[in-house]
């Protein structure tokens, strides 16, 4: 029976497998809308394709693993990933992006690398993709907030774009720390974390762990980028 998270406006439930199919179609087509969809596929002509395996791939593991809160009309979806210690990236699941998608994973190869390199060292829960329906405000988030909140668990996210400060997940509480530019040619990823309320150190900051800068592990790069096929 799957869970269901009542917010102000709509029901959240939790996604099951026969779910991934529809929210596919979501998350890809909120990706294409985005400037890394284009820079993950610059060819166009592929772009929709690809981000729809690489979408249902995605939600999949994330059924499995993770955790996908969606609207009861799957318009809305939210990806989420518990993490005690920063998370290794699996040589075993770039190869499989490699079998999914062809020439274009290299791209997706180093998008992942960035966003492994980036993760915080404390416990928290990870947002890894969130879709926002027409006319749905934060609801998408409200309710998985709450729960963390409860369990005192800060979460952390990325944010594609030049405005952190007037996103969604600012408007839900995440704060900008210093952003990743994904080479080559590649938008800014800024890196999101929402602590805790009233969470505080021994001298009263707030408490936040997350690294200061993020520098890709180019021996750990190089070695999927070699899985995913790229010279």
């Amino acid at each position: 029976m799957p869970t269901t998270m009542q917010s102000k406006d709509m029901a959240m439930v939790s996604a099951v497998g026969a779910d991934v199919p529809w929210l596919a179609v979501s998350l890809a087509k909120a990706l294409s809308a985005r400037s890394v969809g284009a820079w993950l596929v610059p060819d166009a002509r592929a772009r929709v394709g690809v981000l729809l395996r690489y979408a249902e791939f995605v939600l999949e593991h994330a059924v499995r693993y993770g955790q996908v809160d969606m609207a009861v009309d799957r318009a809305s979806l939210a990806i989420w990933f518990s993490h005690s210690r920063r998370p290794p990236l699996s040589g075993q699941w770039v190869y499989d992006l490699r079998r999914l998608l062809g020439a274009s994973a290299s791209r997706f190869a180093v998008f992942h690398a960035h966003v492994s390199a980036a993760q915080p060292n404390v416990p928290h829960h990870y947002l890894a993709h969130v879709v926002q329906g027409h006319g749905v405000r934060g609801d998408v988030l409200a309710g998985r907030l709450r729960v963390l909140d409860a369990a005192g668990l800060p979460s952390f996210a990325e944010l594609v774009g030049d405005r952190p400060r007037e996103s969604l997940l600012a408007r839900c509480g995440y704060q900008p720390r210093s952003p990743v530019l994904l080479a080559p040619g590649g938008p800014v990823l800024w890196r999101m974390w929402r602590s805790v309320p009233c969470a505080a150190g021994a001298d009263g900051a707030a408490v936040d762990d997350l690294p200061r800068r993020v520098r890709l592990h180019r021996p750990r790069a190089r070695r999927l980028l070699a899985v995913s096929g790229s010279s």
